[in-house]
């Protein structure tokens, strides 16, 4: 049975196709969400330290134009490098969600990753525990703002940045409520194995190639659970890669890319520190702890983090931890970016010109609200 790179664990597949897409794309679609200047409130440029990771963080702060004291939400981006928009195919939905919510009386930041934009630090040997304390720097920074209300501050996290919310509310009395926006809720490598089996049946693979998929999966999980140095996790990927991978489709590798470069790029993607936290992680030791308000949202159409799964973890883990304030909720159509979509595939992504859904945006906006009243 002939074997194809339709293996690529999860977060390889969609980084593949996205990948892909992003390479291909001669032209992308406006972006009539994107706001521009003049804003009709204070947008600052702000820099703050991490002391503990000797790093600066570089960011935009937005205040409502009036005089006051205002509570704010920190925005945590999810896997990959990003910068403070989380930009993807041109779509800032970081930019949509702070212009929107500081209209509304909240005051936003957002910053670029650490080592990434103009944030100084290391991306590359960084985990969610990494972006955990960057986090908790943000919150410090906005503890020394006359503007912020230091009693209601609260996180907002996309996807990795749903695992990495948690972490710092479960260590930290200064949250006062978190957002989860597909957020993880069950083990890392069971949601990433289901993404992945689900990317590729969107993306037109057959049933011999998606079993072909877990065949391949199965080996690659069992070098994961080596826990080798990353050096001979790179080595053992590779071999085993190369031994079962005969041919890559088209749909998955960008033209103009060589399969040695195009395996290399991958290997190098799940080698990450990051990845391997993801793997192993198991989002219900932390919920339990977590406290705060929790809001937990899920797109209906959502193939990277499954929105019943994930939501049912989320919400059972947090009520094992005694926690009284949760809301779960799955809006309907939408995909793992809160866009309005068909199918939900990572092939839509660049090709609707909607950033993120009005009602999604509501929704934030109403619950935000209810917990700084």
């Amino acid at each position: 049975m002939k074997k194809t790179t339709l293996f690529v664990l999860a977060l390889l597949v969609v980084s593949s196709i996205v990948g892909a897409i992003l390479w291909n794309s001669r032209a992308l679609n406006q972006r009539p969400q994107e706001p521009s200047k003049p804003f009709s409130y204070h947008n600052e440029e702000v820099r703050f330290q991490n002391a503990k990771a000797n790093i600066t963080l570089a960011g935009t702060l937005t205040l409502p134009s009036k005089a006051g004291n205002y509570p704010a939400v920190i925005l945590i981006t999810g896997s990959g490098a990003q910068n403070r928009d989380a930009e993807f195919f041109g779509h800032k939905p970081f930019l949509v969600i702070s212009d929107y919510l500081t209209k509304h009386g909240i005051a936003v930041l957002r910053y670029d990753d650490r080592g990434f934009g103009q944030s100084s630090g290391d991306f590359i040997s960084a985990t969610p525990l990494d972006f955990a304390s960057d986090v908790e720097s943000a919150i410090s920074y906005l503890k020394t703002r006359k503007e912020i209300n230091k009693n209601k501050i609260g996180l907002i996290g996309h996807s990795e940045g749903g695992i990495v919310a948690p972490i710092v509310a479960s260590n930290s009395k200064d949250v006062s409520f978190i957002v989860l926006l597909a957020g993880l809720g069950i083990q890392g490598k069971k949601a990433l194995l289901q993404q992945s089996e689900l990317t590729l049946k969107t993306s037109g693979a057959s049933e011999s190639e998606i079993q072909n998929t877990k065949e391949i999966n199965a080996g690659i999980a069992e070098i994961f659970a080596k826990h080798q140095t990353t050096e001979v996790l790179k080595a053992d990927l590779n071999e085993f890669i190369q031994k079962n991978i005969k041919e890559i489709p088209t749909y998955i590798k960008p033209t103009g890319i060589t399969k040695e470069e195009f395996i290399a790029k991958q290997i190098e993607f799940i080698s990450l520190p990051a990845y391997q936290f993801i793997w192993n992680y198991e989002p219900a030791l932390t919920l339990e702890k977590v406290s705060c308000p929790v809001l937990a949202l899920n797109g209906e159409k959502d193939l990277q983090v499954l929105p019943k799964e994930n939501l049912e973890a989320i919400n059972n883990a947090l009520k094992n931890g005694n926690n009284k304030n949760v809301t779960i909720k799955v809006l309907p159509n939408l995909n793992h970016f809160f866009q309005e979509s068909k199918t939900g595939s990572p092939y839509e992504y660049a090709t609707i010109e909607q950033t993120f859904s009005p009602t999604a945006l509501g929704e934030i906006l109403n619950w935000v609200s209810e917990q700084v009243e």
